[in-house]
């Protein structure tokens, strides 16, 4: 299924000189590996080649890119730079007086756009939670306030403010909002017109989380870096800035388990044994290979080098392999066909069931004691969880409901006397696992994988999403 607005322009895997074969060896391996995709989206020489969502996941549906934003605020400041607006050695005191705590250290004093941009301000871990604590309303200064205990410059670490400040930087030189700025400089030029931002409680966006984009635009995004800035016959963004970006500015620290986030840091990039990449946390990316004219987006819930494994091991070795159309039709069709599992079990007993919520299990989604009832409609359930969210629950089919204004798809099932039912927060990779004991009267909801921001299921339902989280 396309986008409304389709971005790209589409191709067969053999007429653009890539094995199907591969892209089928690719989903066999996350797969077997159980590897939760919601959606995957292969370039090709500026053609998509394949793609295909893991229903209820679909194309039209932006999907929260975690920390992959921060490629895009890194884009923001290539434009505010190329406008003259700001340079690399431009310092955080001068462009942000007012955020200067009094006590700021010489260090604090000296750090640059660079720094920030490579995350080389000294810090050796990451600094979010602590700045957050010392300064609860102004995040620059309490990272300001955070202390330095490595030369700027000589150690990288992976630190959220420094994106945070990126944005605030932006946004003080051009006038403008960070999502404006955007809108107007990038997406709108590209045909993107749909992107979605999280907030921080005065308002701003993140900047180094918070972007929801279908996986189209992320895809066009990649496809827009390899060609350099350019899109079609139009410079979006300067061939240098994409290029200083997009190379290594810093070692990272080596990782057996990750490799793939052990080959250096860029300009809020990522370097890969195999071109570079943008991350968000869960799996969301956005890979680009320069020397195979290759782009792969993926959003997922799930584990980042695995599905650089796969990409590696799986896909690498089909490019310039052209199979036949016959391998490109059976290709397609499972990508029409990709489905997460439904809820196993039946549509009985038709009855009303009330419990109370036990929150003592692990990552919980809902307060203890929370009333949760389930009430049989037509081929499904509404389930009244509390006294604010209804939400309603097919049996066999996925269904949509905005109790709180974001959207949650929900199906489930009987299992004896157990009714189970999975919740998707699905602009988002999470979703919650409900199952309450009819004999009993007792429910649990949990999270398949805790949203950083906070446990509470509400909070995730509400748009836009305003909130303060210690986002990872």
């Amino acid at each position: 299924m396309l986008s409304q607005r389709a971005l790209l322009p589409r191709s067969t895997p053999a007429d653009s000189g890539m094995s199907s074969r591969a892209v089928t060896a690719l989903l066999d391996r996350l797969e077997a590996q159980s590897i939760e995709c919601h959606s995957i989206m292969v370039l090709r020489h500026g053609h998509v080649v394949a793609e295909g969502w893991w229903a209820p996941y679909s194309a039209e549906r932006p999907h929260l890119l975690y920390s992959l934003t921060k490629s895009f605020t890194s884009v923001a400041v290539g434009l505010t730079i190329a406008d003259g607006l700001l340079s690399l050695d431009d310092r955080v005191v001068d462009v942000l007086p007012d955020h200067v705590p009094a006590d700021i250290s010489e260090q604090g004093r000296r750090l640059t756009v660079h720094h920030l941009l490579s995350m080389t301000a000294g810090h050796r871990t990451d600094s979010l939670a602590e700045a957050w604590q010392l300064e609860p309303g102004d995040l620059v200064k309490g990272f300001l306030r955070v202390p330095f205990p490595e030369a700027e410059g000589t150690r990288h670490a992976y630190d959220n403010p420094t994106t945070f400040i990126l944005a605030r930087m932006v946004e003080r030189v051009t006038g403008r909002g960070l999502p404006e700025l955007l809108d107007e400089r990038l997406f709108k030029p590209m045909g993107v017109d749909h992107a979605e931002w999280d907030r921080v409680a005065s308002g701003a966006a993140f900047g180094f989380h918070g972007l929801h984009l279908t996986t189209e635009a992320v895809a066009a995004f990649g496809e827009l870096l390899l060609r350099g800035g350019l899109w079609g016959d139009r410079r979006l963004v300067s061939r240098e800035w994409v290029e200083l970006a997009t190379s290594r500015h810093i070692d990272t620290q080596p990782s057996e388990d990750n490799v793939d986030f052990s080959c250096g840091y860029g300009y809020q990039f990522w370097m890969s044994r195999h071109g570079y990449h943008g991350h968000g946390s869960f799996g969301q990316q956005c890979v680009v290979v320069p020397s195979h004219d290759l782009v792969v987006a993926v959003t997922a819930q799930g584990q980042a080098q695995d599905v650089f494994d796969a990409i590696w091991e799986c896909l690498l070795p089909g490019v310039d392999h052209a199979g036949s159309t016959r391998d490109d039709e059976i290709l397609a069709d499972r990508l029409r066909r990709l489905s997460l599992a439904p809820v196993p079990g039946s549509a009985a007993p038709e009855r009303s069931v009330k419990a109370r919520l036990d929150a003592s299990v692990e990552d919980s989604a809902l307060p203890d004691g929370t009333t949760v009832i389930v009430d049989p409609v037509d081929g499904g359930w509404l389930l009244r969880l509390g006294s604010s969210l209804d939400v309603e629950a097919g049996h066999g089919e996925w269904r949509e409901s905005s109790p709180l204004g974001r959207p949650v798809v929900a199906a489930g099932a009987w299992q004896g006397n157990t009714f189970v039912a999975e919740l998707y927060v699905i602009t988002t990779p999470h979703r919650v696992r409900l199952v309450v004991d009819a004999d009993t009267g007792t429910a649990v909801a949990t999270w398949s994988t805790v949203p950083p921001a906070s446990p509470s299921l509400a909070l995730h339902l509400r748009s836009p999403l305003m909130t303060r989280p210690d986002v990872a």
